[in-house]
């Protein structure tokens, strides 16, 4: 009888009627997503989290000037991504995606998720990385 969007274009509302009997109800069509799973280092797989994603940004952007919409935003970007290109990424994969977008979000957070990410084990590590980092950015203005 009638269809129109619901839940800000997330699924379908349509007003139908039994043809046996003459009652009208009402169904919704959503869009089933196809879950996202990733495998881990050690072969495991296990669902693609964004709330782990959020997380881990967040303590890399501790005391940064990056709000939580920005890391959300970043998770959610990381998710997309990640979705365009396989229904099982690597967990590789997640960490390279999340570097890039945190790269151009916040340097030092940046450096912070890839001393864990890369396994920095001397002052060494974070000049090398560093040194990558200012060659790809470019300078500041004051």
């Amino acid at each position: 009888m009638d269809s129109r969007q619901a839940e800000d274009g997330g699924a379908i509302r349509r007003r139908r009627e039994c043809l046996g009997c003459g009652r009208r109800f009402t169904t919704f069509e959503r869009v089933e997503e196809v879950p996202l799973w990733v495998v881990k280092r050690s072969g495991l797989r296990e669902p693609f989290d964004r709330a782990k994603v959020v997380e881990g940004v967040r303590s890399a952007c501790k005391n940064r000037p990056v709000t939580i919409a920005q890391m959300e935003e970043l998770a959610q970007g990381v998710e997309d991504a990640l979705r365009a290109e396989t229904s099982e990424p690597t967990s590789q994969h997640v960490g390279v995606a999340v570097l890039e977008r945190l790269q151009s979000l916040d340097d030092v957070a940046y450096l912070r998720f890839a001393s864990v990410y890369k396994g920095f084990e001397e002052a060494g590590d974070f000049q090398r990385e560093a040194g990558l980092l200012t060659k790809t950015t470019e300078p500041k203005r004051k």
